[in-house]
């Protein structure tokens, strides 16, 4: 099935979430890169990130870091080419100190549905491993795993 074009229905703004989700689930920066514009324009909490070359730099780095990624997106609003999203993942450093880090992101497509602006905002919460919701194996969340609103994310 082809990837989702603007102009977005809501049912395409649901599937062009959860490609996106699927696809930073696999924390493969090359993979994940491709859904965006190759002079895409990220701004990242306070890091700014231009291109593919820098998306995939970025997201190396990320995964380096946040060990054991496990994300869920949830579509929160759409335009024309346009689509913003709230999100929640969990990840641990390399001292086993886990985390659950909120956010949204704002998104702007091209024509050919590349990713060409995307806008993060992040926040960590510290949290104890007992109290981690994402148990899937590591990878593409099941389609009967709960989503954010069914945890009461």
């Amino acid at each position: 099935m082809p990837a989702p074009l603007p102009p977005f229905t809501h049912e395409s703004a649901i599937q062009k979430v959860r490609l996106a989700e699927d696809g930073w689930n696999s924390r493969d920066p090359q993979r994940v890169s491709l859904a965006y514009s190759p002079d895409s324009q990220w701004r990242n909490r306070a890091e700014f990130v231009t291109g593919r070359a820098d998306i995939v730099a970025f997201l190396a780095r990320k995964w380096a870091k946040e060990l054991d990624y496990r994300l869920i997106k949830e579509l929160w609003a759409f335009t024309d080419n346009r689509i913003a999203v709230r999100f929640a993942y969990e990840w641990h450093d390399d001292s086993k100190n886990w985390f659950r880090s909120y956010g949204n992101e704002n998104w702007e497509f091209d024509a050919e549905g590349l990713m060409q602006r995307r806008f993060a905002c992040i926040n960590d919460l510290p949290i104890k491993e007992s109290d981690r919701k994402f148990h899937w194996p590591l990878g593409r969340r099941p389609d009967d795993h709960p989503g954010l609103s069914d945890l009461g994310l």
